[in-house]
């Protein structure tokens, strides 16, 4: 095999994410994620699926983290900055 598994794979486990911020929720949380892409950044979202029970968040359950390569931090660190 000339190529991993997991070199297919957008986001692998050799990749370095750093969090960029977090959201109160999925609907924040895709918003941002879909600025990012469309600047040319990946964004990988991660958080409990909480909010699809309850609309709400409560002691931050429906907090939806906002990860992005370490490369382009400060680059999506900027774009969140101006939004």
């Amino acid at each position: 095999m000339s190529e991993s598994k997991n070199s297919k794979n957008h986001y692998n486990e050799d990749m370095d994410l750093k969090e960029v911020l977090k959201t109160q929720g999925s609907v924040e949380a895709e918003v941002v994620k879909s600025y990012l892409e469309s600047n040319g950044i990946s964004v990988l979202l991660r958080g409990l699926v909480v909010q699809s029970v309850h609309a709400f968040t409560a002691d931050g359950l429906g907090r939806i983290k906002v990860f992005v390569p370490a490369k382009d931090f400060e680059t999506a660190k900027k774009l969140l900055e101006k939004r």
